[in-house]
């Protein structure tokens, strides 16, 4: 059984169209990252992952249509600032990783507790168990959102630009972690990003998104000139220096990479 399998899929938001004939076969313990400029449809295509867009075609999400509230998959969402003096400690958001889709106030259960404890300490955030978010950094609360995903054991992970506004050594901190998780569970994952770099590693395929249109395949399929030309219908050059891809073109921002204008 694949994670997941799109056939003839398309998308519409506002009369604007996302995509339109996605089809993907993505298999157990890959690592899928998905790329393109700001509102091409990268958010969108996880939302439909996890059935709050309804887009038409054929998907499925381990073996089911995607469906709201799904405990086999694990959600990083993209970071937003929290109060400071907000109520809330690590351990609080971890939990409701597991109990959040409840209705009232959660009963306590040593299980539950270990198994938060533990989730924690797999990645690292185990001495934020006690501190409220806003307090943290915004490395430290992303290894918080990843514990939350991780809680409840899923099979896919879907990540919504995990490292926006991180420093490098962070970004490659969170990376690990989920890299980490990838091969000790063979879980799944689907990463958006805007920088391909940090993950470039990690990924078996990559999906491109751009004004609804869509390009898939390795790395080296579709991180080439010929095909980020073809896919953006302008002249886009691609350089790849010391692992790094970087990108030249005069489209304004391509999305997913290092890239300069080209003047």
């Amino acid at each position: 059984m694949n994670a997941v399998q799109i056939q003839g899929s398309r998308l519409e938001l506002g009369g604007r169209v996302i995509w339109s004939d996605l089809t993907l076969d993505l298999r157990q313990g890959e690592f899928l990252t998905v790329i393109g400029p700001n509102g091409a449809g990268k958010t969108s295509f996880l939302k439909a992952l996890l059935g709050l867009l309804p887009a038409s075609g054929s998907m499925t999400v381990l073996g089911s249509r995607p469906r709201r509230g799904d405990p086999r998959i694990g959600y990083v969402p993209q970071q937003k600032s929290i109060d400071p003096d907000l109520p809330l400690r690590g351990r609080d958001l971890v939990r409701m990783g597991l109990d959040g889709a409840r209705w009232g106030l959660a009963l306590p259960s040593g299980r539950i507790d270990s198994q938060v404890a533990a989730t924690l300490a797999a990645v690292g955030a185990d001495r934020f168990a006690d501190v409220a978010l806003g307090r943290l950094s915004g490395g430290e609360q992303q290894r918080v959102r990843i514990a939350q995903a991780l809680v409840g054991q899923p099979q896919l992970l879907l990540c919504d630009e995990p490292l926006l506004s991180l420093d490098l050594h962070v970004q490659r901190e969170v990376c690990e972690l989920i890299g980490g998780w990838r091969t000790r569970a063979g879980g799944t994952v689907v990463f958006v990003t805007h920088d391909v770099n940090p993950v470039l590693g990690l990924t078996d395929r990559v999906l491109a998104f751009v004004g609804g249109r869509w390009a898939l395949g390795t790395p080296d399929e579709v991180l080439t000139s010929e095909a980020l030309s073809r896919l953006y219908e302008s002249p886009v050059a691609v350089i790849r220096h010391e692992g790094r891809v970087i990108v030249l073109s005069d489209v304004g921002d391509p999305g997913g990479f290092h890239h300069e204008h080209e003047h």
